[in-house]
């Protein structure tokens, strides 16, 4: 509340429609909290909806400029979560290049839960846009499909050799742990 357009300028009270935004936006809140840990039933939820979008595309045959816009920021967000926070090349050197450099964890740009929300996002909206007639521009898809498939392949050629160049790797399955020196057990054993 900024005190100023939330209060009523007579009484002081906070106005109702504030008060049941806040509220909205707190329970939101809530449950995009509560669904951080739940990392698979997440993308499963995004890929249904992707899913459903790309029905409601099917059976239309319509909206391409739509679907054309939605895979643009998806190739965006794509880029910005397999880049490092810090741009080692204007930044200089932040990853180790020898082994006997300091270790630095890969943090990304844009992190795992955010790029997921803004992907689940873009295809609500889209979904939301395919149900107004004026977004359905007549244009011929394979065109922008085409056009779309080599943005992706020239971006991700790109990604990649900056990648290697830097040496870092943009992934990680599961925590690393540490198991140390086997012991030698077998080797005396196997003497008895």
């Amino acid at each position: 509340m900024d005190g100023y357009g939330d209060m009523d300028p007579v009484t002081g009270a906070v106005k109702p429609a504030m008060k049941w935004k806040e509220d909205i936006s707190r329970k939101f809140q809530v449950y995009l909290d509560k669904s951080a840990p739940h990392l698979a039933l997440r993308w499963l939820g995004s890929l249904v909806a992707a899913l459903i979008y790309c029905t409601r595309v099917y059976y239309l045959k319509g909206f391409y400029i739509v679907s054309y816009g939605v895979g643009i920021y998806i190739l965006n967000l794509l880029i910005g979560f397999l880049s490092p926070q810090v741009d080692p090349e204007s930044e200089g050197p932040m990853l180790p290049t020898k082994g006997s450099d300091e270790f630095r964890p890969f943090i990304r740009m844009l992190p795992e839960f955010k790029f997921w929300y803004a992907l689940t996002k873009a295809f609500c909206v889209a979904f939301a846009l395919t149900f107004f007639s004026i977004f359905d521009v007549p244009v011929f898809w394979p065109i922008l499909l085409l056009y779309w498939v080599v943005l992706f392949a020239l971006t991700m050629k790109r990604q990649i050799k900056h990648m290697i160049k830097y040496k870092y790797v943009p992934f990680s399955v599961g925590k690393q742990r540490y198991t140390g020196k086997k012991p030698a057990e077998k080797a005396s054993s196997s003497r008895d």
